[in-house]
């Protein structure tokens, strides 16, 4: 499974809005949806969650509504926030994606990846897992924030472990239908035979989505100054040279995104949708900063 993608705006340079023409053009995608089918799409059309795609699409309008509308598609079809713990807990069993119980200096939700533990076969499942995981990370952002950092482990990796053809697959859901959500992804102790892998992924990612990429290896003196800078190393777990000695328990675990399943739920049942948008899009506030699996993949494109 990847868990790099490439940021949609084609590489340009974005530009620079005021808070008014912001809203302007928020408006103006808004004109080119048609109503919310269910609640929780209402709240994924938050203006915040707007203004995500028009950024990744350097604040065009008519590539923005086009973005837009395959993810709503696909939200519509494929319901990632009505997917519940029972059906994917045993993805889940060996910690290879899992929420930290901590998180950076800035307030970022925190996903640890181990794709050395990789435990299944079906891409499918896998990607179900993969979006589980980040609708439960969103849903558990502040109102303040709107990213996660990745914290990506390589102990254990193999060219196996990330077989091409999920890969892409992952690639094309994440960049379509969850655009301007990665914060940094810091890449802890890849292996040389890593760097083959990179090669063939580095493609897919423009110069700003790069430049959120961090190396970080645990002999290498300046690269571990990033952790530093990144997190408070009290709260920071050992495997990533920190001094929390806490480790990955699944039953504990297990009861966690349960409670969190029941609080999405219960959102579901009836609320409004300035609380749909609080779970599924961060700050509604404009602000500056084959088969059902290839039918997802299908449905985001662009």
């Amino acid at each position: 499974m990847s868990f790099l993608w490439k940021s949609s705006n084609g590489g340009t340079t974005e530009k620079t809005l005021t808070l008014e023409e912001q809203q302007e053009k928020i408006n103006e995608v808004r004109k080119q949806l048609e109503e919310p089918s269910s609640l929780a799409i209402q709240g994924f059309l938050s203006d915040a969650s707007i203004l995500r795609f028009l950024r990744a699409r350097n604040w065009n309008v008519q590539k923005s509504s086009k973005m837009l509308k395959s993810a709503v598609k696909w939200r519509a079809a494929y319901k990632p926030e009505m997917i519940s713990w029972e059906e994917i807990a045993h993805e889940a069993e060996t910690g290879k994606i899992y929420r930290a119980d901590y998180k950076d200096k800035l307030g970022r939700t925190v996903l640890v990846l181990r794709p050395g533990l990789e435990n299944t076969t079906s891409g499918k499942e896998q990607i179900k897992y993969l979006v589980y995981s980040l609708e439960k990370a969103i849903m558990n952002l502040t109102d303040d924030q709107e990213k996660m950092v990745w914290m990506i482990d390589f102990q254990g990796w193999t060219m196996g472990s990330t077989p091409l053809k999920v890969t892409r697959e992952t690639v094309s859901v994440l960049q379509d239908c969850y655009p301007e959500r990665l914060g940094l992804a810091i890449l802890y102790n890849p292996p040389r035979l890593f760097e083959s892998f990179y090669k063939i992924v580095k493609p897919f990612l423009d110069h700003e989505t790069s430049k959120k990429v961090k190396f970080v290896y645990s002999n290498d003196k300046e690269s571990q100054k990033i952790m530093a800078e990144v997190f408070d190393m009290d709260k920071l777990d050992s495997a990533f040279g920190g001094r929390n000695l806490a480790t990955f328990e699944y039953s504990s675990y297990a009861e966690q995104m349960k409670e969190d399943d029941k609080k999405m739920q219960s959102n579901d049942a009836g609320s409004d949708a300035s609380s749909e948008a609080s779970f599924y899009s961060g700050t509604d506030s404009p602000k500056h900063e084959d088969g059902e699996h290839g039918a997802m993949k299908k449905a985001c494109a662009t």
